[in-house]
């Protein structure tokens, strides 16, 4: 593991945790409120992970912030997959496409000011196909999954995890799309005022 990255778990577990600390101490947990079971089957509340039934605004604070910071996790990680895991390396042999011998010209892109440095093109490789199908499945699933959930009696049972699932395979489609049938450019240009 590299250094910077156990320098930044530690330094967010220095923060979470006394606030963690703090929010132990908020307001205590309240009784659950459910259906009458005499009157009807519904069981809205059921699920199958425990969670509590009230949360202090300092406990709200604390998951907030934690998944603020799994958020930037998961953004950081999906960026390095997509300029890592599909593209060439730095090192690798610039193959026929490259601009060096001035073999690929964008004119929408190209000015006087502005030039291609390195340009290699999609992958189109059959993994990525494989990805954009299996995930494309999947958001169809989760989206009949939480119409069935809203057209049901139960309603809002399990809204969050098929939205989630829906919206997450969703995302995961864009940057596939991106990784293996995008193109990768890099381009130079002069910055500032010629005087």
């Amino acid at each position: 593991m590299r250094r910077n990255t156990v320098l930044i778990g530690a330094m967010i577990v220095a923060v979470l945790v006394p606030m963690w600390f703090v929010a132990l101490h908020g307001e205590p947990p309240s009784e659950e409120v459910a259906i009458d079971e005499s009157v009807t089957d519904l069981r809205p509340l059921e699920g199958f992970v425990d969670t509590p039934n009230k949360l202090s605004p300092s406990q709200v604070g604390v998951i907030v912030w934690v998944a603020l910071f799994g958020l930037v996790g998961v953004l950081t990680a999906v960026h390095r997959f997509m300029n890592d895991a599909v593209r060439p390396p730095d090192d690798a042999e610039r193959d026929a496409t490259s601009t060096d011998g001035g073999t690929v010209s964008l004119p929408w892109l190209e000015t006087e000011g502005r030039w291609i440095v390195e340009y290699h093109d999609a992958s189109d490789a059959i993994e990525g196909l494989v990805a954009m199908g299996g995930l494309t499945v999947l958001a169809i699933v989760f989206a009949a999954l939480f119409t069935g959930e809203y057209l049901t009696l139960a309603r809002t049972q399990y809204f969050g995890l098929y939205a989630t699932g829906m919206f997450v395979s969703l995302a995961l489609s864009t940057v596939a799309y991106y990784a293996w049938f995008m193109p990768h450019v890099e381009v130079a240009e002069h910055r500032g005022h010629e005087p």
